[in-house]
């Protein structure tokens, strides 16, 4: 039997495209890859001290940057600058009224003549008040303040310093060994002590306040007795003193 070959009839075709034009492609759904979005909270605040941390090393090693730039400016000024130690010397010194009683209280009057040198010679000193101390190795004697001074560039200042020990008690050792150095040879040794602070200026540049150790020592005093119960004596030769900061 022949087949027949007619017109095959089907669905339509929806809203043909006109002729010559393409179908369009299809709009793409929605993919969740491309559309996620973290909302994870840890890593937003992981994020934000990752941050905060790059920031603060930033600041940290700016100022650090600035501390060694300033320190590097102050101590290229102070190679310039190289303010000289004050030098300190004991001309004279006496000793009136000497005495030591047998319960080891001395007492006496005496009067320091010093010589305070600046060498620098573009650079003054200032001194603030000094506090003065004779006393042998061990014992204080007697203590007394001087006033505040300056000494212009390559200035020579003399001074004076009085000291007064009215019943000052010494212990065991001081005063066995005072009375050794006066029954062997008629002297007696003394040291002197000063504490101070020191600045030097040029012009408007200043350093900032020093302190300023003195030390005079092996001040050698030969008595001779005045009386029946006091000795008096003198320096038997000025001393170089030594000078710290």
């Amino acid at each position: 039997m022949a087949e027949r070959h007619g017109p095959v009839t089907g669905y339509p075709v929806p809203n043909p495209p006109p002729p010559g034009v393409a179908y369009p492609y299809a709009a793409p759904t929605n993919n969740a890859y491309y559309n996620y979005q973290n909302n994870n909270p840890y890593y937003q605040s992981e994020s934000y001290n990752v941050r905060h941390a790059i920031w603060l090393r930033r600041v940290l090693a700016f100022f650090i940057a600035v501390v060694i730039i300033f320190a590097a400016i102050l101590f290229i000024v102070w190679l310039v600058h190289r303010p000289q130690l004050p030098q300190f010397r004991v001309n004279s010194l006496s000793l009136s009224n000497f005495t030591l009683s047998n319960t080891s209280l001395v007492s006496f009057s005496s009067d320091v003549n010093l010589t305070a040198l600046n060498p620098n010679k573009k650079m003054t000193v200032r001194y603030d008040q000094l506090e003065a101390n004779l006393c042998d190795e061990l014992w204080s004697f007697s203590e007394t303040m001087v006033p505040p001074f300056s000494q212009g560039t390559r200035n020579v200042t003399s001074f004076s310093v009085k000291f007064v020990a009215a019943g000052s008690f010494l212990d065991g050792s001081a005063t066995d060994g005072v009375r050794s150095d006066l029954r062997s040879n008629g002297e007696i040794g003394l040291n002197l002590r000063i504490v101070s602070r020191a600045q030097f200026q040029r012009k408007a540049w200043r350093t900032r306040w020093w302190l300023l150790k003195v030390f005079c020592g092996d001040l050698i005093v030969q008595l001779t007795r005045s009386n029946s119960s006091s000795s008096s004596g003198l320096l038997v030769s000025p001393m170089q003193c030594r000078v710290e900061i």
